[in-house]
């Protein structure tokens, strides 16, 4: 291939096939640009990011003052390793542990990679401080999840496209349905429980919004059993929920919960948001009783709490303070979701709406099995939207936090046009 070639959609299409793995099943639309909600693919047609990389710009594609930064840090420097100390990591450990208002911080650059880091420490914690005996700790997951692919992950999901082929699996895991307070009593009343972690909206799961109270309910029986209550927020967090964490309950702060948080998980988990999709970062929070039990060298990562990351971090997320996302997202998902029950009422191909902020998923009248959802997928990104199915009949819609109202509206209307007039195959 001769550099400077001008290749097509199709062409780049043939490329991946050829030369990557098969590890996914993309939208075939080939994206050269983005800014704000917007996307470009190489042929020069403009779309309305409606995935938002799974809640990873939550701040816009490409923010002006994130990508400053990192082009500020870039020319000093991107790496020293933990070996040892850099002039930016300590600023970044105080500005987020003051932000989220936590003791300690474990800096992560991916997302999965912050939830293998929570359940290390949990062990630890368990062993260290619980008195747990070695080896037999366990930690709750509830069906439903999805925390990413590592081999520890799989080892607590139900999903068989996660799971199948990669056995054995890790000890150490109890599954419990989501949403289900009487089965948590039950696995807590069970000997060397550690942890529970818990999505507090199943994304994944096609925004599975849990009962009131039950998040709550749920970190008062862990406290009320010497467990760790961790909440992995690497898609719910950093504003897309309407708060700044959906932990947050009925606090309405978006800059580090100067008012009283409902629910204080004793483990967070960050990623996604918190570098504005400019660079991978991650996060593992706790107070000092949970994090100093993990010592020098018995976790880390080479890019973790580099330079640039943290520099990139601590610019997201005051964007996100500043141009109060988290109030933007209450406001706009109260309106995308009213839309929506609009066109629930009036086609039968939608039977449900749901969600928090601008974290929202339609419900299509269809098997998981049918491509249903896929197809409408396709019909909106011909339209001018981009969105994707989740467990085959799920269609979720997580904009950018920087939309406005107006654009909201004509997001909603592209929806409903589409689905209005699509015919089932």
């Amino acid at each position: 291939m001769m550099q400077g070639t001008m290749l097509s959609s199709k062409d780049l299409i043939e490329l991946e096939d050829k030369y990557g793995a098969h590890n996914y099943h993309p939208l075939p639309v080939v994206l050269s640009k983005g800014e704000g909600v917007y996307v470009w693919d190489v042929e020069g047609k403009k779309y309305f990011d409606f995935l938002s990389a799974y809640s990873a710009v939550n701040q816009g594609h490409c923010h002006p003052r994130i990508v400053n930064v990192l082009k500020e840090q870039a020319e000093v420097l991107t790496l020293t390793s933990r070996a040892f100390f850099n002039n930016v990591l300590g600023k970044y450990e105080k500005y987020i542990t003051s932000y989220f208002g936590y003791d300690k911080v474990l800096p992560m650059n991916t997302g999965v990679e912050g939830v293998e880091t929570a359940l290390k420490i949990c062990r630890k914690w368990a062993y260290e401080v619980k008195g747990i005996p070695v080896n037999q700790a366990n930690i709750i997951f509830v069906s439903g999840n999805f925390h990413g692919r590592t081999m520890a992950v799989i080892s607590g999901s139900v999903d068989p496209s996660s799971t199948t082929g990669f056995g054995p699996y890790m000890p150490g895991i109890t599954i419990i349905p989501y949403n289900d307070l009487d089965a948590l009593k039950e696995a807590l009343a069970k000997p060397n429980v550690a942890g529970f972690l818990v999505e507090p909206i199943q994304g994944e799961a096609g925004v599975v919004v849990p009962d009131d109270g039950y998040l709550k309910k749920a970190k008062d029986l862990c406290a009320e059993n010497n467990v760790l209550f961790i909440a992995d927020e690497v898609q719910t967090g950093i504003a897309r929920t309407g708060k700044l964490l959906a932990t947050c309950g009925n606090c309405s702060c978006s800059n580090g919960c100067e008012n009283k948080p409902e629910i204080k998980p004793d483990i967070l988990i960050l990623g996604k948001a918190i570098s504005g999709g400019v660079f991978p970062v991650s996060a593992v929070l706790a107070n000092d009783e949970v994090m100093m039990a993990i010592k020098p060298g018995e976790h880390g990562s080479t890019f973790g709490g580099n330079p640039l990351g943290c520099r990139v971090a601590m610019e997201a997320l005051e964007v996100v303070k500043d141009e109060k996302l988290a109030e933007n997202a209450e406001k706009l998902g109260i309106v995308f979701r009213n839309r929506m029950q609009q066109l629930v009422d009036k086609s039968d191909l939608v039977t449900l709406v749901r969600g928090k902020g601008l974290l929202n998923a339609i419900v299509i009248n269809d098997s998981e099995d049918s491509s249903t959802a896929w197809d409408i997928c396709m019909k909106l990104s011909e339209n001018g939207l981009l969105a994707k199915p989740t467990h085959g009949n799920i269609i979720r819609f997580a904009p950018p936090l920087v939309m406005t109202e107006e654009q909201i509206n004509e997001c909603c209307d592209i929806i409903e046009n589409t689905i209005i007039n699509f015919k089932v195959s």
